[in-house]
């Protein structure tokens, strides 16, 4: 079987089988919640040199998610063996980078069990040409804004701001990602190939629609948005701070704005299968390559080997 052809395990969520299913035959039925209504969690891990970066990260915002979504609670020792089989079996067919995707949702309406999976696919030309040349991007507000005092509980999310009404469950990464794939479709057909959010009420920068922003500044310096509340915590991002740090570079989670980001020396959209590209150009604006580009690209795909 050659490396294009999908990986999937199946992995019932009461602790049963973890079984190997056929990419060419169907698994969702017509009344999954994922197919309905969107309603389930994600997770996305970059594959690499025959192991998933990052992984205990993936696995405690996957439980975080499955939490604030009610879901019954992952097996976590379930969860990191089907990704220990899948992982061994696609190693078998290339040592490139690739893409596993965790899937948890409520399930079928007719039953109320919940259907859980994992995918193992390769990278797609766009991903690889993006991480070599950087993206050009635009600025936009979401297209909603999220009132945090609506009714609602009181505690902090990770990043120290009110959470709104507990049923936006914001600080969950779910599987209702049609607004960000609009917004990039957008993007594309401006001739760009990403989007930053921005409060339009505040200024303040966000997260790209799928990614962390990361600026460097001079002084061996890296800035992020303060994240909570409407900003979902970066797994990517947490693993470069922590390793950034080690190796003398001064990091902060500080609220920003476009300004901040068009005085900063570099600017990066970090995730988990891009790893690390830069912003080349942001609202028409050219962003020059700072002279330790390649450095900083290389302190983020060290920290995703650190573990």
């Amino acid at each position: 079987m050659d490396s294009s052809t999908p990986l999937i395990y199946i992995v019932e969520p009461y602790g049963g089988s973890i079984r190997r299913h056929n990419a060419a035959l169907p698994h969702i039925y017509w009344d999954d919640a994922a197919v309905t209504r969107g309603d389930g969690v994600f997770e996305t891990l970059l594959i690499r040199d025959g192991h998933p970066a990052n992984l205990q990260r993936h696995l405690d915002r996957f439980q975080s998610s499955a939490r604030l979504m009610e879901l019954p609670e992952p097996n976590v020792a379930d969860w990191i063996d089907a990704t220990r089989q899948a992982v061994e079996e696609w190693s078998q067919r290339t040592d490139a980078d690739a893409k596993c995707v965790w899937t948890y949702t409520r399930g079928r309406e007719s039953t109320g069990h919940p259907s859980a999976w994992l995918t193992i696919t390769p990278l797609g030309e766009t991903v690889l040409k993006q991480r070599k040349k950087g993206v050009k991007v635009m600025t936009s507000p979401r297209g909603f804004t999220i009132d945090t005092s609506l009714p609602g509980v009181e505690e902090a999310t990770e990043g120290g701001t009110p959470e709104p009404a507990p049923w936006l469950t914001v600080g969950a990464k779910t599987l209702n990602y049609a607004a960000n794939m609009a917004a990039l479709r957008y993007a594309c057909s401006q001739g760009l190939d990403d989007v930053i959010y921005v409060d339009p009420a505040t200024g303040r920068v966000l997260e790209g629609a799928t990614s962390t922003v990361i600026v460097a500044r001079p002084g061996r310096k890296l800035r992020t948005p303060t994240p909570g509340g409407d900003i979902l915590p970066g797994t990517t991002q947490a693993a470069l701070f922590e390793y950034a740090e080690e190796q003398g570079w001064r990091c902060k989670e500080k609220d920003m704005t476009v300004e901040s980001l068009l005085d900063a020396e570099s600017v990066w959209l970090v995730s988990s299968v891009r790893v690390a590209v830069r912003v080349t150009e942001l609202d028409g604006r050219v962003l020059p390559a700072p002279a330790n580009e390649d450095e900083v690209r290389e302190l983020i795909n060290a920290a995703l080997g650190a573990e």
